[in-house]
Formats: C-alpha cells, sequence, structure tokens
C-alpha cells in the first residue's frame, strides 16, 4: 500500500509539473487519468502491480 500511494504522489507531482509548465493539457492528464483506471480494471493488473512492486523493491535495496 505504501507504494502505491507513493507512486500516486510523485505522479501527481510531475503532472502538475507537467500542467503548469504547458508541457500536459487538461485533456491529456483526463486520457491518462481514465487510461489508468481502464488498466486497473483489467486483467493485466496483478501483472503491472506486480512490475512495480519488484522494481520499488530492487530500487529500495541499492544503497549509495
Amino acid at each position: 500500500m505504501a507504494v502505491s500511494i507513493s507512486v500516486v504522489l510523485l505522479l501527481l507531482i510531475l503532472a502538475v509539473i507537467f500542467l503548469r509548465n504547458g508541457g500536459l493539457k487538461i485533456s491529456h492528464a483526463l486520457v491518462c487519468l481514465l487510461l489508468g483506471f481502464f488498466l486497473a480494471g483489467t486483467s493485466m493488473a496483478p501483472t503491472i502491480h506486480s512490475g512495480l512492486t519488484a522494481t520499488a523493491d530492487i530500487v529500495g535495496s541499492l544503497r549509495p
């Protein structure tokens, strides 16, 4: 749960930055939002979740 909240916050911050800089229009953001909701309802959702979790585990285990 903590990983998904972190990812959502990161994506939200990036979306706000892109909106403020003019690189992302409101219509583009809505399309991305709808895509995320539709992907969450498909059979690919567990695979995407597993991939994100594995990536977060790898990044979390790296030590500088």
